[in-house]
């Protein structure tokens, strides 16, 4: 099955310091140990490198330097397929930000449910479980679920 695999996970997946290490490594373990293919977008890129850069002092910066943090997008996407932006998946957000009303920071869930819907994705892995679960259609997994 085909699973995306959020920007929260990504960043704890590479970062052993942050509580969630050991439940992002363990379920990208099983899930790639089960042949699932793991997707992440070039928005959960683009996010994964926001945070890591920001600085520590900032909130939820992890303050990283740009060489360590492209070592790290460089593993990701050794076990992750990085699948482009595209035409349908805008179209898809359009349709669904104004179907479900969604405004604020919320555009960016929404964002990855319209590339989920592009791609014939209907699992993602987050440990934001409750701001996807809103959208009808894909199947929200908590990597601490993952067995």
């Amino acid at each position: 099955m085909n699973i995306l695999i959020d920007t929260g996970v990504l960043l704890r997946l590479t970062i052993p310091r942050d509580p969630g290490h050991a439940d992002a490594r363990q379920a990208i373990r099983i899930l790639k140990a089960g042949g699932d293919k793991l997707i992440a977008t070039t928005q959960n890129a683009a996010e994964f490198w926001n945070v890591c850069t920001r600085p520590a002092a900032a909130r939820g910066g992890y303050g990283l330097s740009i060489d360590e943090t492209a070592r790290k997008l460089r593993l990701i996407e050794r076990l992750i397929e990085i699948k482009p932006d595209s035409l349908p998946a805008f179209q898809e957000w359009k349709r669904i930000v104004i179907t479900h009303s969604v405004q604020g920071a919320q555009v960016h869930d929404a964002r990855l449910v319209a590339a989920m819907t592009a791609f014939g994705i209907t699992h993602v892995l987050t440990f934001n479980c409750d701001d996807l679960r809103r959208f009808p259609g894909i199947t929200v997994l908590s990597p601490v679920d993952v067995k």
